[in-house]
């Protein structure tokens, strides 16, 4: 692995402990010398991110949309920015950048990225790990419902634990290095 994609909010929200899971997530990064692909803003958990994983010498791509270039804040001191066209694009490029995906705490817009790398995922269009960074229990709600999805005979079990849980920084990086892809719905049709 030589980058991870990080999906997380643009808002910093509530509790500090997030922000600090942000940071260490960035340090980790650059302490095992990857790097940083996510969202290019400068604002919320994003900024944290960024902020951290250059501190600790990781470079930081970042990929913005041209219409939330003013409302994210751009971030305009990191190593690479692309400005794309609209958010099916950024997805595309985060992808494309990307050996491994961590989200972190966020509202809809970091869920919306994070489900559809993971279906991306599952229709074999990538082979590419993604772990829900939760140290606090934030994303219980989530694992939940795929476990619902998979009781209602929606989702495989294979498909479900796409998604990787990691409750540290470090965890989630050894989960995505040690990580193997099943094989895809439709190639087991």
């Amino acid at each position: 692995m030589r980058s991870i994609c990080v999906f997380c909010g643009a808002s910093p929200g509530v509790d500090p402990a997030h922000a600090a899971l942000a940071a260490a997530t960035g340090v980790a990064l650059g302490r095992r010398g990857l790097r940083l692909v996510y969202g290019g803003g400068r604002a919320g958990l994003m900024g944290v991110v960024a902020d951290a994983a250059l501190g600790a010498g990781a470079e930081v791509y970042g990929v913005i949309p041209q219409a939330l270039q003013e409302r994210e804040l751009q971030h305009t001191g990191i190593t690479r920015l692309s400005v794309v066209p609209d958010m099916h694009t950024r997805k595309a490029q985060m992808n494309e950048w990307s050996d491994g995906f961590i989200v972190l705490p966020g509202g809809i817009g970091t869920l919306e990225e994070a489900v559809e790398i993971q279906s991306w995922s599952q229709l074999g269009f990538h082979r590419k790990g993604i772990a829900y960074l939760d140290e606090d229990g934030f994303w219980d709600p989530f694992f939940a419902l795929t476990a619902r999805m998979v009781q209602g005979g929606f989702l495989r079990t294979a498909h479900r634990d796409i998604a990787i849980r990691a409750h540290s920084p470090d965890a989630a990086l050894d989960a995505l290095t040690a990580w193997q892809p099943p094989e895809s719905r439709w190639a087991t049709r």
